[in-house]
């Protein structure tokens, strides 16, 4: 997610005429240093060069410096318009190559972009810092802070002002000059750190090979995965060989199909050792990075760094947040022991002599699916080839919200498997750009997210500024004449992310720090969430989910089938997410000195949570990139689990009214995808929801209570 504070920088020395005042005649041709001329103003990516970052980043650090001097140096008493709006209003050549730099060291990265990155990140973190730091900005702040209820502002702009505030002082307005420089230095060893983290964690993906030489080894898999294995060995030189690698597609398949265990035992090992050992061990980064948040949140007058990561969230505490997962962690283990007994019978009925390990839950818990639904994954998949899941989304959300999705081919894109659509409402009118970003590749990072390269907010005149919004994932790829066919998990991923963007998409408020995803970490996954309850309702699928070859409509007997197995597996998959979830808040409460042994303290919090030994934590700590890849998570993982609890009672309306009434969709779309940060956000479920949240219905939903 996108920094909330600080994350606008100035439009330029005194506007964009000024260029070659700025950086000289060989800055003009830069790209970022120009207003771009494309379709609703998407980065002319053809035209960006890795040269083109670091000068464009230095000529917007000295506009932005410019710019906060006439917002604090302004004689006039401070008022909304010229301290709060001004500083929003600034930032267009910084947030433009901020945002696609970002971008593309996360999506589309290569050497020269992460030579850069070493220069490029501590430059804006340092920046950000003499900005969150300086005292006369702080001021003028403090000054509509302290008469926010006096100055006619109305809700949106009141919550602003407070929320600046905050962020102010949480950023180290409050401190003294000396602290000030300690916080400064902490603040450019933790975006090192986070870089060397990163870094370690691609590098140690891109190095796993699992290269499997007899074609009987791979008994079990979809001739799909064999086949795209044969084609990845092919491209590295092992032609009649088949290679498997730990991104999700190719990982996750061999886990679930493969007969042979031993195969099983070494891609599951593989990716628990990720970043683990050797030149990529990631144990001494994160060491460093718990021993700085220590001294960070001591400095800011906190007990630890999860104190202070949920002081500013709708949990409040870490206590708040183990509360809500303990709730949900004492049954979650009670099924773990129901699904383990299931599938040591089958272990046992084969004549198999071992106890299932966590490298086996895959593979027999896909039997046990078999078994008891007589459902084959690898046959389902067959109706979920990707485009027909992108038409799935699209339908969902002109059912539920009225918008369009058309194809804008020749709209620029920074890799060519990037696919670009014009949205319009229901009016006609255009609402946002949307791109989407589907297959791994080695210059990608795993997983899937969301993100912008254009935000939205109204101007002064009341004109609406429309985002630029894309999707990224990494999902099971074409091959040959075979095109991506999705598994049940990466239909709900696409879903989910594009949940997310809609949130994007519809963003209806005038401020640019309040608009779309720029919500409280544990609000911002209920958008995303809620909209994967569509993804397997009959209405939907009858709609998008067609058969690759044939075409034929999914058959009522398979919909009945998916529907009596939504909970299969449910044990497995709510341990690790809330094993991982309380994994982090643990890492939240240290204030280590010296080095901890970061195996033996994941090794005690298994144990001190009786977790079930047939299963790890969804990520470990080598390669939990969402709490030591950034602070975005950091003490904050718990927020899915948080959110969730939102997004199955707010569904629970909808199944009520109507998966696809009307008035039910109005209200969410104007009450929570519309408002952004706007207003609170309990304020805002409520309003949709008619009560305060009931934590028994994630329970309800993922079957774990009836």
């Amino acid at each position: 997610m996108k920094h909330k504070f600080l994350k606008m920088a100035a439009i330029s020395c005194m506007g964009i005429v000024a260029l070659t005042s700025c950086g000289g005649k060989e800055e003009a041709a830069n790209p970022f240093l120009t207003a771009y001329n494309t379709p609703y103003e998407i980065p002319p990516f053809e035209q960006i060069k890795p040269e083109h970052y670091l000068p464009a980043l230095k000529a917007g650090i000295e506009q932005q410096n410019a710019q906060i001097d006439s917002i604090v140096n302004n004689p006039e008493t401070p008022t909304f318009e010229n301290t709060v709006l001004a500083y929003e209003e600034s930032g267009e050549i910084l947030t433009k190559v901020e945002m696609v730099f970002f971008a593309l060291t996360e999506s589309d990265s290569s050497d020269e972009l992460v030579k850069v990155a070493e220069e490029f990140e501590p430059l804006v973190s340092q920046h950000n810092d003499e900005i969150s730091m300086n005292a006369k900005l702080f001021e003028r702040f403090k000054y509509l802070y302290d008469r926010v209820d006096s100055l006619g502002l109305d809700t949106a702009q009141k919550r602003a002002v407070k929320s600046y505030y905050k962020n102010f002082t949480r950023n180290g307005a409050l401190l003294s000059d000396a602290d000030k420089e300690k916080l400064k230095k902490l603040n450019t060893e933790l975006t090192t750190l986070y870089q060397q983290f990163n870094k370690n964690l691609l590098n140690a993906t891109n190095e796993f090979q699992l290269v499997v030489d007899k074609k009987e080894d791979l008994a079990g898999l979809p001739q799909s995965n064999i086949d795209v294995a044969a084609e990845d060995a092919e491209k590295a030189g092992l032609k009649g060989k088949w290679l498997f690698t730990l991104h999700a597609p190719s990982r996750l398949p061999l886990l679930q199909y493969a007969e042979n265990r031993d195969l099983r035992q070494k891609m599951y090992e593989g990716y628990t050792s990720l970043a683990s050992s050797g030149q990529y061990d990631n144990a001494p980064v994160i060491n460093k990075i718990l021993k700085v948040r220590a001294e960070k949140a001591k400095l800011l007058g906190f007990e630890n760094f999860g104190s202070y990561m949920t002081d500013n969230v709708m949990a409040g505490s870490i206590e708040n947040a183990e509360n809500l997962l303990m709730k949900i962690w004492k049954p979650a283990i009670a099924k773990v022991k129901e699904e383990v007994a299931e599938m040591q019978a089958i272990v046992d009925a084969e004549g198999g002599n071992f106890k299932i390990a966590p490298w086996d839950y895959y593979y027999y818990a896909e039997k046990v699916r078999q078994k008891k639904y007589n459902l084959e994954e690898s046959k389902v998949r067959e109706y979920f080839p990707l485009d027909s899941v992108r038409k799935g989304i699209f339908t969902m959300a002109q059912k539920l919200y009225g918008i369009t999705f058309t194809e804008m081919p020749d709209a620029p894109k920074y890799n060519p498997e990037v696919v670009v659509y014009d949205v319009k409402d229901a009016q006609g009118n255009h609402l946002a750009v949307f791109m989407t970003d589907y297959f791994p590749r080695a210059s990608k990072r795993q997983g899937a997210w969301m993100s912008e390269f254009k935000g939205s907010y109204t101007d002064r005149d009341g004109k609406s500024s429309r985002p630029i919004i894309y999707n990224v994932g990494n999902f099971s790829k074409p091959v040959g004449d075979t095109p991506s066919l999705l598994t049940l998990d990466e239909v709900e991923t696409t879903f989910h992310e594009f949940g997310h963007a809609l949130h994007g998409m519809l963003s209806k408020v005038a401020l640019r720090s309040q608009a779309g995803t720029n919500v409280d970490r544990d609000f911002v996954e209920l958008p995303s969430q809620i909209h994967e309850h569509w993804a397997l309702v009959p209405e939907l699928l009858k709609v998008y989910a067609h058969h690759y070859k044939t075409g034929e409509v999914i058959p009522d007997e398979m919909v009945e089938k998916l529907t009596a197995a939504a909970n299969h597996n449910q044990g497995f998959a709510t341990t690790e997410l809330v094993g991982a979830a309380l994994l982090d808040l643990q890492y939240g409460k240290l204030n280590p000195t010296e080095d901890i042994d970061i195996a033996a303290f994941e090794k005690k919090v298994a144990q001190d949570l009786n977790m079930p030994a047939e299963i790890q934590f969804r990520y470990r700590s080598p390669y939990f990139k969402h709490i030591f890849g950034s602070d975005g998570y950091a003490s904050g993982y718990y927020t899915y689990l948080w959110a969730e609890v939102l997004d199955c009672d707010c569904f629970e309306l909808f199944q009520e009214k109507g998966v696809f009434d009307p008035e039910t969709a109005k209200s969410f779309k104007e009450n929570i995808l519309e408002k952004g940060d706007s207003e609170d956000p309990m304020t805002l479920f409520v309003r949709f929801r008619g009560h305060q949240p009931d934590a028994d219905a994630l329970l309800r939903n993922r079957g774990l209570i009836k």
